[in-house]
């Protein structure tokens, strides 16, 4: 398959086509997949920002919503 051909997928299909890369990729190479350290600094950056209330954050609701409206389009 070719790049142009995965283009020219429907939305959905090419959603299904990563995924299924994706878990190739983690159960072939699984220790090449590690997240760099920085990662896990970011992560912290994150929670504390949110515990704070500094970040808004959603309900998940509207955040299924919003993810549906804008791929159902």
């Amino acid at each position: 398959m070719h790049t142009a051909d995965l283009i020219a997928l429907p939305l959905a299909e090419r959603l299904q086509a990563m995924e299924a890369l994706w878990e190739s990729l983690c159960r072939d190479a699984p220790d090449s997949l590690l997240s760099p350290a920085w990662h896990a600094d970011v992560l912290a950056a994150r929670a504390k920002a949110l515990d704070s209330g500094a970040d808004p954050t959603s309900a998940w609701v509207d955040v299924k919503q919003r993810i549906h409206a804008k791929t159902n389009t």
